[in-house]
Parts: C-alpha cells; structure tokens; sequence
C-alpha cells in the first residue's frame, strides 16, 4: 500500500511535507527491493542538500543503495536511532523508519515530486 498523503521521488523516496520542514524516508518498495537493511548513513545536521543529490547510503544483505535527497534544504534532523536499529526501516517505512528531515528552501517543493498514484505506475513498471 502507497500512503496518499505523502510526496515520493522516482528513486523511492517519500517526503511528507508539515509547513517548510520535509521528512524524507524510502518507500516500502525501495526496503522490500532492498532486503534486510544492516547499515545507514545518513546527512548530518547543517548539511546543504540538493535536489537529487546523493545525500547516504542503505547497506542490506543483498547490496548497498544511495539515498538520494528529494529537496532543495538544510538538514534539520536525522533518525539517530537508525544506527543501533537499522532494521526499523525495514519493519516501518513510512513511521519509525524516516531517515531525516530538512527545511526545505523552495515554495514549490512538491512540482518534481510524484503523487501517490504517479509513484504507484513507477512501482509497476
């Protein structure tokens, strides 16, 4: 299931957007093409992202990915306890497994982003 209220990117992304602040994290596709998630890298705080850039990295027992950053913004958290627990992403995607959030530098975050539907013909391709 695709949540509707969310933002997703081509590369598996999710950005759930609350006023100038987007949590990003992967799409239940992404951890299942993944597999058992081991490591996380993730952007520190303070870090300048860009629009499709390579911002971290998800290592699981079948390979390792790029993480990539679906907005333009400054880096305002990241889900430390990721690093003791990466497996969260794996049981909970959309919650409990988000990667990190950024204040986002743009008024018009969402126009290269996917809606829940746009996302699901990705998925299916």
């Amino acid at each position: 299931m695709i949540p509707e209220d969310l933002y997703y990117s081509e590369e598996h992304e999710w950005v759930r957007l609350e006023d100038d602040v987007a949590t990003v994290g992967i799409t239940d596709f992404a951890q299942d093409q993944l597999g058992d998630i081991v490591y996380v890298q993730l952007p520190a705080v303070g870090e300048a992202l860009s629009s499709g850039s390579v911002v971290g990295e998800l290592e699981s027992t079948k390979s390792v990915s790029d993480v990539f950053s679906p907005v333009d913004g400054e880096v305002v958290a990241r889900n430390d306890a990721l690093d003791a627990s990466p497996e969260v992403i794996n049981g909970d995607p959309y919650g409990e497994g988000w990667l990190f959030k950024v204040r986002v530098s743009s008024d018009d975050v969402t126009a290269s982003l996917l809606s829940s539907e746009e996302y699901a013909g990705v998925t299916s391709a």
